[in-house]
């Protein structure tokens, strides 16, 4: 006899509910896009591909294909995510008709596009999104191509897919730019990463162009024209560099006295960790006058197989920067870079995780979708929520918020959202509407 475990068999169900709407989070989204004005700045965007008074404004388009990847899609299918609540979000394009928006940008128009996500970007800064300092940081990823699409080819580690670079903003978390690649391009080929750099420039607002800037990238940045290209562009840099020979015997060859404790974040010492300097031990005078090469000792778990790099149970990393300041400072600047891992996460987990069309163009234009979710994410967090959703991964925002259950009702030209008073986070979302009805329009 199987005994039962749940109280279902008791449940009457029934398909005769009214009013009832699901993913009534993500209308959040859609407001938020709509008060910072980046719906306007897609639709004017789009005008040119326009050719006549279509049902479906494509910068509409675009601005639903963002809500939906940020909401938890990956693919146009999704869409239907949002289409199929007409009452909580209105006339939504067809999948065929979402194709054909994104399969008329060419070129320039992804050029216009990026300059509407600026428009928005610098809208979001003004209501208070604005980040406290600007910190650049890049990295690659491996998106795996399952069947043959234009620029898929064979990676470093053996896959196939594609290689696409990109650059997020550390403390805001926003997806600034990237660039699509072939899988097999190169993890440090110097042009992609300055390109890439000058699309993350014209995404920043004026006054933020005049203050600091600092580029942070791992091995893969140490080139001597992406550095150079930071001191043009008056921008300072930490970036990871090849541990040699001579650079290892250097910091072998110092005393106790030339090293000192690593910090962790909160201020506190790292008993396993230690920092010296090597300028002036190791000629690096083709790099930008004022660089400085600072060596990082992590002391290593015991038993393990030790590499190059790895000497008296401690592996030896450096860096190069041009900034100055206390080396335990500089080195715990620089091993912020590994939160970028995370932003590539959440990338993946708002459509970059699978580029779903043959065309290389058309997947150039899902991967800036796939970051302008993320902005969305971001914006949303810094004007809208508090606590620790503010800081929350997109599953936990989908979970706890977006993908809420409501009662949707009208009366007296008033629409009356009413979500279940026993959700544990109904009150966060309601005060989040709240605050976005409190944004100033655009």
């Amino acid at each position: 006899m199987v005994k039962a475990r749940t109280s279902l068999d008791k449940v009457v169900v029934t398909a005769d509910g009214e009013g009832v709407v699901s993913h009534a989070g993500t209308a959040l989204l859609v407001g938020l896009a709509d008060r910072v004005g980046l719906t306007e700045a897609l639709s004017d965007a789009m005008a040119p591909t326009r050719q006549r008074a279509s049902a479906h404004d494509p910068g509409v388009v675009l601005r639903d294909l963002a809500v939906m990847l940020a909401d938890g899609g990956d693919c146009l299918a999704a869409l239907g995510i949002l289409r199929d609540q007409e009452g909580l979000f209105g006339k939504v394009a067809s999948d065929s008709t979402a194709y054909r928006v994104i399969d008329s940008i060419d070129g320039p128009g992804l050029e216009r596009l990026r300059a509407a996500v600026a428009l928005a970007r610098e809208r979001a800064w003004e209501l208070g999104a604005a980040p406290k300092v600007v910190v650049l940081d890049w990295d690659a990823t491996l998106v795996t191509a399952f069947s043959h699409k234009a620029g898929a080819a064979a990676t470093y580690k053996k896959g196939f897919g594609h290689h696409p670079l990109l650059c997020y903003l550390d403390e805001s978390r926003e997806a600034l730019a990237g660039v699509l690649r072939e899988g097999n391009a190169g993890s440090n080929t110097a042009a992609d990463h300055v390109r890439v750099g000058e699309l993350a420039l014209a995404q920043l607002p004026a006054r933020a162009l005049d203050g600091e800037i600092i580029a942070r990238v791992d091995g893969a940045g140490a080139t001597h024209d992406f550095t150079q290209w930071c001191r043009d562009r008056v921008i300072r840099f930490s970036v990871g560099a090849k541990l040699t020979e001579d650079v290892l015997q250097a910091a072998l060859s110092l005393g106790d006295e030339a090293w000192k404790q690593g910090i962790r974040k909160d201020g506190s010492e790292n008993p396993d960790a230690f920092v010296c300097e090597l300028t002036g031990l190791v000629n690096i005078d083709a790099w930008p006058e004022g660089s400085r090469l600072i060596c990082r000792a992590v002391r290593l778990a015991e038993a393990i197989q030790l590499t190059f790099g790895e000497v008296d149970g401690f592996r030896y990393e450096v860096f190069l920067t041009d900034i100055p300041g206390d080396i335990r400072d500089r080195d715990l600047f620089h091993r912020g870079h590994a939160r970028i891992e995370d932003r590539v996460r959440d990338g993946k987990a708002c459509g970059l995780e699978n580029l779903p069309f043959q065309s290389f163009a058309n997947n150039e234009v899902w991967l800036l979708l796939a970051q302008l979710a993320q902005d969305l994410l971001a914006w949303s967090q810094a004007l809208l929520l508090t606590g620790e959703l503010k800081r929350a991964e997109p599953q936990t925002l989908r979970y706890r918020l977006w993908h809420t259950a409501a009662r949707i009702s009208r009366h007296a030209r008033t629409t009356r959202l009413r979500l279940d008073r026993h959700w544990p986070w109904a009150q966060d979302l309601a005060a989040a509407f709240t605050r976005l009805q409190a944004l100033a329009p655009t």
